[in-house]
C-alpha cells in the first residue's frame, strides 16, 4: 500500500519523505535506532523518545507511523495508559459499555476472545509489520488503545477532538505488576528474572514514568475503581456519549457488566486460560494479562526505602497537575 491511498494526519510530529509504508517504518527504524538507549531491560532495550518518554524499537516505530497515517474520527475512543496500569479492565469495561446492546453479558465475545483482541494497540498490534492498516471500515465508535503518553498520541486524534480514557495507577502496583508481566517474557526468552529491585531502579531513572495531559481526557484511578466499579462505568457510559436509560439501570445491566468484567470472571473464561494475543514483541498468553488485581500488594515486594523514593519522584512529577496517583504520599 503506497503513503497516497492512506490519509495522514494533519501535522505529524516527524516529517518524513516516504513513497510506501515499507519505506515510513524504514525511515522511523533508523531514527528510532539513533536515540538513546537502555540495556535490555525488563526483556527488550529500551530507546528514549524526543518527547520524554521510552519504548522498545517496535512499538516506538509503531507509535510513529500512527503518528503519521492514522485518520481519526471525532467518534473514535482511545484507552491511553501505562502498561500494568489497568489496561485490560479498563478496555474489558469500555467495550462491554459500548456494545452492551449487540452483546448482552449473558452471550459475550469475551467468551472466546480477550479484551486487548476486542480493544487493540494501536503500536502493538495495528501499526506493525511494516503495515498500516485499513481502518476507515470500522463502524462508529472505534475503539483504540496506546500506551503512549497523551502529547505522543497521534497529531490527528488531537485534531479530531476524539475521547480519551486514561487510567492510572500507584506507581509502586504499577511497578510490581509490570515486573511479574516482564519475568514471564524473560522467562519465555530464557534469561533470569528481574528482581523488584532492579526494576524499581529503572523505574525511579524515569523509563517507566510519564505524566499523562487531562485535557478532553476522562481520568481514573484503578484504586478508586476498585472501590465502586459501577459508578466508573456510569461516568464512563456519559462520557463516550451512550448513558445508561432508566430501564437499563432497573434491568441491572450496569451491575451485570461490572461482574463481567470483573477479575474473578474474566480469569475464568476459556479465552483467558488458554488464548494468546499476538503483540509486535511477542505473542502473549492472555492469562499473563492477570496478575492479582490488588491495590497495595507492593508492600510484599519493595523495601520501605524504595518505595519512599518512589513516592518521593511521583510527587515531584506530578506536583501541581492534579493526577497524582493514589497511594502517594
Amino acid at each position: 500500500m503506497s503513503s497516497s491511498s492512506v490519509q495522514t494526519s494533519p501535522s505529524p510530529s516527524h516529517e518524513v519523505d516516504a513513497e510506501t509504508d515499507e519505506e515510513l517504518y524504514k525511515q522511523f527504524t533508523d531514527l528510532v535506532s539513533s536515540w538513546p538507549s537502555s540495556e535490555p531491560m525488563p526483556f527488550l532495550p529500551l530507546y528514549r523518545h524526543d518527547n520524554g518518554w521510552y519504548s522498545s524499537l517496535m512499538p516506538m516505530v509503531g507509535a510513529m507511523v500512527a503518528d503519521a497515517r492514522f485518520a481519526a474520527r471525532p467518534s473514535d475512543i482511545i484507552v491511553a495508559t501505562l502498561p500494568k496500569s489497568g489496561t485490560t479492565w479498563i478496555k474489558a469495561l469500555l467495550y462491554a459499555t459500548v456494545h452492551r446492546r449487540e452483546h448482552p453479558a449473558a452471550d459475550h465475545p469475551f467468551n472466546s476472545l480477550g479484551p486487548h483482541e476486542c480493544v487493540n494497540f494501536l503500536e502493538y498490534q495495528l501499526y506493525t509489520n511494516n503495515r498500516v492498516p485499513d481502518l476507515g471500515r470500522l463502524p462508529d465508535p472505534r475503539l483504540f488503545a496506546t500506551h503512549v503518553p497523551f502529547t505522543s498520541l497521534p497529531s490527528a486524534a488531537a485534531a479530531s477532538g476524539c475521547k480519551v480514557v486514561y487510567v492510572c495507577r500507584d506507581p509502586k502496583d504499577n511497578l510490581i505488576s509490570m515486573w511479574d508481566f516482564a519475568n514471564k517474557f524473560r522467562a519465555r526468552e530464557g534469561q533470569e528474572p528481574m528482581s523488584p529491585e532492579a526494576i524499581a531502579e529503572l523505574f525511579c531513572l524515569g523509563v517507566c514514568a510519564h505524566v499523562a495531559r487531562p485535557e478532553q481526557v476522562l481520568f481514573f484511578r484503578y484504586e478508586e475503581m476498585k472501590l465502586d466499579a459501577a459508578a466508573h462505568v456510569r461516568r464512563l457510559a456519559e462520557f463516550v456519549g451512550l448513558p445508561f436509560s432508566a430501564e437499563e439501570e432497573e434491568g441491572g445491566v450496569v451491575d451485570a457488566i461490572v461482574r463481567l468484567c470483573s477479575f474473578d470472571h474474566m480469569i475464568g473464561l476459556e479465552a483467558t486460560k488458554s488464548g494468546k494475543t499476538e503483540l509486535v514483541v511477542g505473542t502473549a498468553a492472555n492469562s499473563s494479562f492477570f496478575r492479582r488485581g490488588q491495590v497495595g500488594d507492593w508492600a510484599n515486594h519493595l523495601s520501605p526505602e524504595i518505595a519512599q523514593r518512589i513516592d518521593a519522584i511521583t510527587e515531584a512529577r506530578f506536583n501541581g497537575s492534579g493526577l497524582r496517583p493514589s497511594g502517594t504520599k
